[in-house]
């Protein structure tokens, strides 16, 4: 199974890094991706030719420059083939599935049904797996690679400790390698919430982000070099939307915030200004370019954003760009989508040959 670096950490090979910025420019030449790689000719002609020979990308004949004496110039895009990458968003009442192509292009998509609090570990993984085959039916293409991100904790085995799920070390992995035969990559969802973010950045554009989310879990990641780090946190808990509910009685975080008395929404300032305060204590620690926040307790709670960033602006002098992912729909189609490409995009020819082999 593919062994290198962890997950959503930026291109590193020759390969990795040439598929990067075909994907995210129409056409390229060869001569443009050793100027922005810095890489020799000779290791982009090598490069390129693996990619073109693993159908990772195509020759744009139609578009070929002739440039006076020499070989012509020929363009490169990232090619249409055969691929298929699923995504997988665990939630605590429903699981966001989803297929990309190998441009990222969404092909299907579907929320399951998967109340972890009346389903044992073992049903919400059958319910997910049943999904899955089910999007899949009379699609044409090859199930290569599965991504799943859930809330928690994701250790280095791959094993996720998730409180609002009642995982403890749940090793979801394996039961999905077992049954689709392809590698399965996991992450936490606040690394692919950055992952999403370096995914879609020009190489060299690498200047350290944060992210800070608060929902079901709260928690915080952030840029490290060309990796993704995630932060430990001292009382998520109780700044997670379940302790709102269990202090209000109420049954889900929106009905609370649209029918909060003076009390209720005491409670509700307290804890963005606390979220604030926790965010500039971080911001001092790492001194990142920009803050970004996401999670039902800013895009559910009308009045939190503003609390929010005038505690952080109170609590630390660090200059920081805030930026907010303004819905929650968002950040799960963008997490399904970064965690699935994430092989693609940092192993591509290791990918290639796991398919092949397969």
């Amino acid at each position: 199974m593919i062994k290198s670096g962890p997950v959503f950490t930026r291109p590193r090979t020759p390969a990795a890094k040439c598929l990067h910025i075909i994907r995210l420019n129409p056409v390229v030449t060869r001569s443009e991706l050793v100027e922005a790689t810095g890489l020799s000719q000779p290791t982009i002609t090598r490069a390129t030719a693996a990619l073109l020979g693993a159908g990772l990308i195509r020759e744009r004949t139609d578009l070929t420059q002739s440039r006076g004496r020499g070989r012509p110039t020929v363009p490169l895009e990232v090619a249409d083939n055969n691929w298929m990458l699923a995504g997988i968003a665990v939630g605590t009442a429903f699981t966001h599935i989803a297929f990309f192509d190998t441009k990222g292009r969404t092909l299907r998509e579907e929320d399951v049904a998967t109340p972890v609090s009346r389903l044992s570990a073992n049903d919400v993984i059958e319910h997910i797996i049943a999904g899955v085959n089910r999007l899949m039916t009379g699609l044409d293409l090859r199930l290569v690679s599965v991504g799943v991100t859930t809330s928690g904790s994701v250790n280095e085995a791959g094993r996720i400790t998730a409180h609002n799920l009642g995982w403890d070390e749940m090793d979801i992995a394996s039961r999905l390698e077992y049954q689709f035969g392809v590698p399965v990559v996991v992450s936490s969802v606040i690394p692919a919430i950055l992952g999403s973010e370096t995914q879609s950045a020009e190489l060299g554009a690498e200047k350290p982000v944060m992210v800070l989310y608060a929902d079901d879990s709260v928690g915080a990641a952030l840029t490290v070099g060309d990796e993704i780090v995630q932060l430990e946190l001292d009382g998520a808990d109780a700044l997670a939307t379940q302790a709102m509910l269990n202090e209000t009685g109420g049954d889900s975080f929106p009905a609370v915030v649209a029918n909060a008395d003076d009390q209720t929404r005491a409670l509700l300032d307290d804890r963005a200004r606390s979220l604030g305060t926790t965010a500039a204590e971080l911001l001092t620690e790492h001194t990142p370019d920009t803050l970004v926040v996401a999670g039902g307790a800013f895009s559910d709670d009308p009045a939190a954003p503003k609390l929010f960033a005038s505690a952080v602006r109170q609590a630390t002098d660090h200059p920081v760009e805030l930026r907010m992912i303004p819905s929650h729909t968002e950040i799960v189609r963008a997490c399904t989508r970064a965690v699935a490409l994430d092989p693609l995009l940092r192993v591509p020819l290791e990918l290639g040959r796991e398919a092949k082999a397969a």
